[in-house]
């Protein structure tokens, strides 16, 4: 029996955190130490494939947590340690946002961190998740006396303090699954993070949040959208629709194996077809094993046809998810594709034309000793997580007492449109 590692130590100058993207193709867990400057730096990584889940969606329990039990066992033996408690990804479950509004009196006073905890506390009464979960309930935007885009109102004098709280929300029942899925391999859950929040803080610039940006995470089986203004996350969304979905397509098209439509994508697909595309042919191994059955061969501009097919359904749904978010107008020129699915040749420039905006691929940044194989789009929210945990986010709906009064609603639009209104 192979020695027991020892448990993450508790407390000190370091602290060590772990988390897990427990995705539709595949589960990758990384360990990190975060010292006294805040910078992680990576320990130990691991990844197991997947076939456990469906759209993010737990499908089978005995599947994921094998896969889970694998992934974090690999990454703790190259840490050295052993974890208790992880902090996850979620893509499923519909991501929805709204912004709730909050107020308190201040009189012209000078604003403390009592008034600031009154604020938090209306906040919470406010949000009603209307039967479904909150993932997250951030402070967004800060308005003094009507005025917003203040970042602490800490010692401000002011007559009214407002607050609006972006709001991130979930299908109760997947959440609650992917807990048992965890916990079935002998791990706690410290938290629950959206997968599109925490791909943004690993591939997103400062600048970028400033002049507005969305960010679309095509993982496996869900693309998730996170779109921010004035350097805050204002809104998010979830499609049910992702990288297997073309392997699928490719492989009902020329009747063969999803694993040989895959290698066959990652090797001569594209997004854009280029004339040579036209001329040069590949064999495409059939489905059946039987040694009578001749390969089929098609041009790769055969092969990109079908692919183009599949991402304008996927970008028109985009399109339409852009714009119940608010994201439009010239502050809404600029988006970052990450996620496994924009590892695809020329996506950018697909997406660039599909959406008449800006484009570039996002790779994820702000971690030490990244290794080189993990350092890819599809990472970008393993190392997020790490980035969401290490900053100790505020949240106001996991910290606070529980609610007095329900209300509020969705107003991202509104809320942009308030800053933008303040310059």
């Amino acid at each position: 029996m192979a020695p027991k590692l020892p448990l993450v130590p508790k407390g000190g100058a370091e602290r060590t955190i772990a988390v897990l993207d427990v995705g539709t193709s595949k589960v990758a867990a990384l360990i990190a130490i975060v010292g006294p400057d805040g910078e992680p730096r990576v320990i130990g990584t691991g990844g197991k494939p997947c076939d456990g889940l469906s759209r993010g969606l737990v499908t089978d329990f005995g599947r994921t947590e094998t896969a889970i039990r694998g992934a974090m066992d690999l990454a703790e033996r190259a840490a050295g340690v052993q974890v208790e408690y992880v902090h996850a990804s979620i893509s499923a479950g519909n991501l929805a946002s709204l912004v709730v509004p909050a107020e308190v009196d201040i009189a012209g006073a000078s604003i403390t961190a009592a008034d600031m905890a009154a604020l938090r506390a209306d906040g919470r009464a406010r949000i009603d998740p209307l039967g479904r979960t909150v993932v997250h309930a951030q402070p967004a935007l800060y308005v003094i006396d009507g005025q917003p885009g203040v970042a602490s109102p800490l010692g401000f004098h002011a007559d009214r303090l407002g607050m609006e709280i972006h709001v991130v929300t979930a299908d109760t029942p997947p959440l609650k699954n992917l807990d048992r899925a965890i916990k079935l391999a002998h791990i706690g859950l410290r938290s629950l993070v959206a997968s599109p929040l925490a791909a943004s803080l690993s591939c997103l610039e400062a600048e970028e949040r400033q002049l507005g940006v969305a960010l679309i995470e095509i993982g496996a089986g869900v693309t998730t959208i996170a779109v921010h203004s004035f350097g805050m996350l204002v809104g998010v969304a979830a499609i049910p629709m992702g990288a297997n979905d073309i392997t699928k397509d490719v492989a009902a098209a020329f009747a063969t194996r999803r694993s040989h439509a895959e290698a066959l994508i990652a090797r001569d697909g594209a997004a854009i077809a280029s004339a040579r595309d036209n001329h040069e042919a590949v064999e495409i191994p059939p489905m059946t094993e039987d040694s009578m059955a001749e390969p089929l061969r098609v041009t790769k501009a055969q092969i990109i046809s079908v692919i183009r097919t599949r991402l304008d359904l996927l970008f028109r749904e985009v399109a339409l998810h852009l714009d119940k978010l608010g994201f439009a107008g010239p502050q809404a020129r600029q988006l970052v594709l990450t996620g496994g699915g924009a590892d695809l040749r020329a996506i950018a420039e697909f997406a660039a034309g599909a959406l008449n905006r800006n484009v570039r691929i996002g790779r994820p940044r702000g971690l030490t000793a990244l290794p080189s194989s993990q350092s890819g789009p599809a990472f970008a929210t393993l190392a997020g997580l790490v980035l969401f945990a290490a900053a100790e986010v505020p949240d106001i709906w996991h910290a606070a007492p529980p609610p007095k009064n329900a209300g509020g609603g969705g107003r991202i639009a509104t809320m942009i449109e308030k800053l933008r209104g303040s310059l």
